[in-house]
Formats: C-alpha cells, sequence, structure tokens
C-alpha cells in the first residue's frame, strides 16, 4: 500500500464529499484491507461511462491494495428505491433483476479486478431475515427522520403518497453494510441519505461506522444535463470504438478535465503532466485522444484502441459512412424534433450555437441531403446525420 496523503490524494480525486475524511485517514493509516462497498440495484442493463463513475473509485481503491465488494441487489431492487421524482418507482420482478444483473456482471470486470472483488447479492442475507429481525431494523429509525430525505418530504408536503415499504428501503440499504463488513461505502451525490443510513444501523450492530464517499454525477457530452441515453448525451460501454472515439474527441473542451478526473485510471501526477501539456499550448483535441483510448482499451481492448480513429471517420471518402455507424436515440415525447435540438441532443454538435452555425453553413445532412435550420424530423422514424465532416450517427427519434 501507498503512504496515507498520497493514497488520500487519489481518493479524494472527483469525490463530492467524504463523510468524515478523519475517519478515512485514520482507516487507511491502520494498514490493514479495508471493505469497500457499493450497491448496483439492477434496473437499467442499459450501461454508459455515468454509471462507471463508481466502478472507476472502486478500482482506485483494489489498485491501493483494499478489497471491494460489487453488491448485486436483486432484494432491494424488487422493493424499489424511490426514485427522487415524487413518484413509487414500480418494483422489478425476480426474472427482470437477474437478466439486468447478468449485463452488469458482463460489465463490470472490464473495469475491476476480479482477483480484488467480491461480488455479492443482498438475497443472501434478506431472503433469510425473519420478521423479528427486519422489525427490529425499522425500529432504528423514525418517520420524522425518514422525511427528512428531500423527495419523502416534497411527496409529504404535495399530499402524494409514500408506501411504507420505501421506508424500509434505506435501512435495507444499511443492513448490507451490517452484513457485508463495509469500511466505506461508495454512492452518487442522489444516495447520502441512504449511505449515512448505513453508518448508523452499523453502530447499532456495534459496529464501527463506515465512512461515506459521495460521487457526482456525470454530465453528458452537452456538457449540461447528466449523462442520458433518452438525452442522446451519452457514451455507450458496448459502443462500437470508433464511435467512442468520435464522442470523446468531441467532448467540450470545458469537460475534458472532469471526465479524466472521474473515469481514467491515471494517476494524479500523469494528469497533471497533461494539464501542463495544455497550458504550454498542446491541442485540446490531442489531450481527448489520450483519454479516449484509455476507455477504448479498457472496454474493447489495446488493438481497438490503436485503430479506433481508422473508423471514427477521419479517413473516410467524402459520402462514405463509417462501417461502425454510431446508433442514438432521442426523446422527444412523440413530437416532431427540430433538427437543432437533434444535433445537440444526440452529440453530434457540442452546443446549440456550434448546431445552429453548421446548419447555416450548409454542413449537415440528413439522409445524404443537406438541411436548413428549420428542418424537422418526424417522431418514430431514424435517420442517418451528417454533423461537418466527421460527425455521424443513425438517429432514432422517439
Amino acid at each position: 500500500m501507498t503512504d496515507v496523503a498520497s493514497a488520500l490524494a487519489l481518493l479524494q480525486r472527483g469525490t463530492h464529499e467524504i463523510l468524515l475524511e478523519e475517519e478515512l485517514k485514520k482507516k487507511l493509516a491502520s494498514g490493514r484491507k479495508l471493505r469497500i462497498k457499493a450497491g448496483f440495484d439492477p434496473t437499467a442493463p442499459d450501461l454508459h461511462l455515468g454509471h462507471s463513475v463508481l466502478l472507476t473509485k472502486m478500482r482506485q481503491f483494489q489498485d491501493l491494495g483494499h478489497e471491494v465488494i460489487f453488491l448485486i441487489g436483486d432484494f432491494t431492487g424488487r422493493i424499489g428505491d424511490p426514485t427522487g421524482k415524487n413518484v413509487t418507482r414500480k418494483p422489478l420482478t425476480e426474472a427482470e433483476v437477474k437478466a439486468n444483473a447478468d449485463t452488469y456482471r458482463e460489465q463490470v470486470f472490464k473495469i475491476l479486478d476480479p482477483d480484488k472483488t467480491e461480488v455479492r447479492f443482498n438475497a443472501e442475507w434478506f431472503g433469510e431475515l425473519s420478521a423479528a429481525k427486519m422489525i427490529e431494523l425499522a425500529a432504528q429509525s423514525t418517520v420524522a427522520r425518514m422525511l427528512e430525505r428531500d423527495d419523502f418530504d416534497k411527496r409529504y408536503k404535495a399530499g402524494q403518497p409514500i408506501s411504507i415499504h420505501e421506508f424500509l428501503y434505506p435501512l435495507v440499504q444499511g443492513y448490507d453494510s451490517v452484513a457485508l463488513e463495509a469500511d466505506v461505502e461508495l454512492g452518487g451525490t442522489d444516495q447520502k441519505f441512504n449511505l449515512l443510513m448505513g453508518r448508523e444501523i452499523q453502530k447499532h450492530f456495534g459496529m464501527e461506522p463506515q465512512v461515506v464517499i459521495t460521487m457526482p454525477l456525470l454530465e453528458g457530452l452537452d456538457g449540461v444535463q447528466k449523462m442520458s441515453k433518452s438525452l442522446g448525451n451519452y457514451v455507450g460501454v458496448d459502443e462500437a470504438p470508433g464511435a467512442m472515439f468520435n464522442k470523446l474527441v468531441s467532448l467540450p473542451d470545458s469537460l475534458m478535465w472532469r471526465y479524466f478526473e472521474l473515469l481514467s485510471l491515471k494517476s494524479n501526477e500523469e494528469i497533471a503532466a497533461l494539464k501542463r501539456d495544455a497550458e504550454r499550448g498542446a491541442n485540446p483535441r490531442d489531450i481527448k485522444m489520450v483519454l479516449a483510448r484509455e476507455l477504448i482499451a479498457r472496454y474493447h481492448g489495446e488493438e481497438a484502441a490503436a485503430n479506433a480513429h481508422k473508423s471514427a471517420g477521419n479517413q473516410l471518402a467524402e459520402g462514405e459512412l463509417p462501417e461502425d455507424l454510431p446508433e442514438v436515440e432521442v426523446d422527444f415525447d412523440g413530437q416532431q424534433a427540430p433538427i437543432a435540438a437533434v444535433l445537440n441532443r444526440s452529440g453530434l454538435s457540442n452546443n446549440s450555437a456550434q448546431a445552429k452555425d453548421m446548419l447555416g453553413n450548409g454542413r449537415v445532412k440528413v439522409d445524404g441531403e443537406v438541411v436548413a435550420r428549420d428542418h424537422m424530423l418526424a417522431a418514430g422514424k431514424a435517420y442517418v446525420i451528417q454533423a461537418g465532416k466527421k460527425r455521424y450517427a443513425r438517429v432514432t427519434i422517439r
């Protein structure tokens, strides 16, 4: 293991909050292998780079010599976590949970070291938990405490229903930390309430409370909203190498270091060296190519990373389309879609201003025909769109 200061500097990178940082220092200084937990309810098998932020931080812990627990919430997935959108999330069936969990498992070891990863399912202990134990667990919190959670509070004040089982969810997630003897739990900023509940449940069972590390949500290619397939601003982990390359080297410059912080496994020193290159005038595109090749190698292998630029439109003849044309869906709620908005949401332009500029200069083609700024696309159809010389996608309007 590295020294505490160096380890802490790496673990702090990109994090939103560490609760409590002094406790983490003490745990790192103990010299023992820490147990690092992150839970994934298998509700959405269509993974993109935004889902990999937690996995990247987990891998950093592994590289420091610690043990990682990749917890698949097959039990909690059947409860349904409150969505944070003032509605109750529909619980998944057992078959849906299993299918989604299999997809997660296929992807996780592209980031995590399998020799240092413990894959667990929380039905292992909750399937055996008695009703008496569940009541004991429920006694560890109050309704008032649960209403401190922002989405519960809003729904309560708005007179919207809150099911009793939703109150159980944070308690059940907290008990996972007891069952797994977690030293550290990772989660998104939207999970802070549940993660802190884990500390309280551990204290009740006489355990040293876990440190909580929250990670921010990754902004999508538009640089504004969180990465989401429905918004078309995503990079899928199973996208073809050329498509990944095109999207990543076309990132807004303002997002470049954010992506390095949250997605790269390079050391702080290596990233600092790249920043010095940028300060000395290096082309931002060249630096983004470093990131693109690292991520493509992770998901597709070194050979694919070395050749990704060849299928990304860089060596195409005039009018020729890439063989691995990226597939993108953008959601307009069944309405007609303005071409400028489609370019922006699909990642074919960096922002609205660039989209309007390309349209004004006749550099946008839809199914081979140049289109103007007022062009509309019909819902329910797919279009091959070219923006400039090197950006292509087959875009489906939903």
